[in-house]
C-alpha cells in the first residue's frame, strides 16, 4: 500500500484537475448558450431561402444554373467536412469523421475521385493524416463564425464544380438535436434537388425575374449555398460546446469519485500506521514490565 504522503499528493493532483474541468464546464455552458442563440437566429433565413431554392429547382426557367443541373456520370466528388478547432468534446469529431471516411470508402470502390475542403483544425489534421486530397481548408474560426470568412475556402470547391472538375459536392457536419444528443450528417449539397430540399408543394411554377433570370438566380443560389454552409458551421459549434460541457461534467464527476476512493485508501493507511504505533508502544511497555 502506498504511503500517506504519496496518497495526499495524488488527492491534491486530482483536486487540481477537477478545478480545471469544472472551470471548463462552466465556460462551455456559457458559450453553449451563445452558440445556440446564434444557431437559432440563422435557421429562419436558411429555411426561407431553402424554400425559394426548392421552387427554383422545379421551375421552368429559360436559364438553368449549373447548381441545378445533374451530371450524367459522377467521376469526381467534393466533400466539405465541418469539425471543431479544439478537442475535449467527447466523440463529436470522431463520429462525423468516421461517417465521412465510411462514405469515402464507398465512393472509392466505384473509382470516384475525392477532394476535401476541411473546415476546422480537427478535420484538417485528420484528413492530412490519412492522405486525403485537400483542396482548401479553414481553421481558427473562433467562437463567432462569419460568412465572409467561410466562403473563401468553400468557393474553391464551388469553382471546381462549375468548371466540371467536380460532379457532386457533399457536406458533412454535426446536427444539433439537443444538449445531450448530436447527430453526424452527410448530405448532398450540389447539385440541388427539389426532393432533397424537402419542399412540400408538388406543383411546378416559376418566378418573374427582374432584371433577368441569370443574374437573379446566380446570386440567389450563391446565397443559398453560403446559408447552408454557415448553418452547418453554427450547428456544429453548438454541438461542440454542448458536447464539451457534458464531457467536462463527466470528467468532474469521475474526479470526485476518484478523490473519494483515494481518501478512503488514505484513511486506511493512516489507521494502519496508528495501529502499528500503538502495537509498538504496548509491546515496549510489556517488555519493560
Amino acid at each position: 500500500m502506498p504511503g500517506s504522503k504519496e496518497i495526499r499528493g495524488k488527492i491534491k493532483s486530482v483536486e487540481n484537475t477537477r478545478k480545471i474541468t469544472r472551470a471548463m464546464e462552466m465556460v462551455a455552458a456559457a458559450k453553449m448558450r451563445k452558440s445556440q442563440q446564434r444557431m437559432r437566429a440563422a435557421r429562419p433565413y436558411a429555411e426561407k431561402i431553402r424554400q425559394v431554392a426548392a421552387h427554383l429547382a422545379r421551375a421552368n426557367s429559360e436559364y438553368k444554373h449549373p447548381f441545378l443541373v445533374k451530371r450524367e456520370s459522377v467521376k469526381n466528388v467534393g466533400i466539405i467536412v465541418v469539425t471543431s478547432d479544439k478537442g475535449l468534446c467527447g466523440a463529436l469529431n470522431t463520429n462525423v469523421l468516421r461517417l465521412s471516411v465510411n462514405r469515402m470508402k464507398e465512393m472509392e470502390t466505384s473509382n470516384t475521385g475525392i477532394q476535401i475542403t476541411a473546415i476546422g483544425n480537427k478535420g484538417f489534421t485528420f484528413m492530412n493524416r490519412i492522405g486525403a486530397k485537400i483542396s482548401s481548408h479553414l481553421v481558427g474560426l473562433g467562437d463567432t463564425p462569419h460568412v465572409e470568412n467561410l466562403i473563401g475556402s468553400v468557393k474553391v470547391m464551388l469553382d471546381a464544380y462549375i468548371a466540371g472538375e467536380v460532379d457532386a459536392i457533399y457536406l458533412s457536419y454535426n446536427h444539433f438535436v439537443n444538449t445531450m444528443k448530436q447527430e453526424p450528417v452527410f448530405e448532398q449539397l450540389l447539385p440541388l434537388s427539389a426532393d432533397k430540399l424537402a419542399e412540400e408543394q408538388s406543383n411546378s411554377w416559376d418566378y418573374i425575374y427582374e432584371p433577368e433570370a441569370q443574374s437573379v438566380i446566380d446570386q440567389l443560389l450563391l446565397r443559398y449555398v453560403e446559408s447552408v454552409i454557415y448553418t452547418a458551421v453554427t450547428e456544429n459549434q453548438a454541438c461542440e460546446q454542448s458536447a464539451r460541457m457534458v464531457a467536462m461534467k463527466a470528467a468532474s464527476d469521475n474526479a470526485k469519485a476518484v478523490i473519494a476512493e483515494l481518501k478512503l485508501v488514505y484513511n486506511k493507511a493512516r489507521q494502519a500506521a496508528i495501529t502499528k504505533e500503538i502495537s509498538e508502544i504496548v509491546a515496549g511497555a510489556a517488555a519493560v514490565s
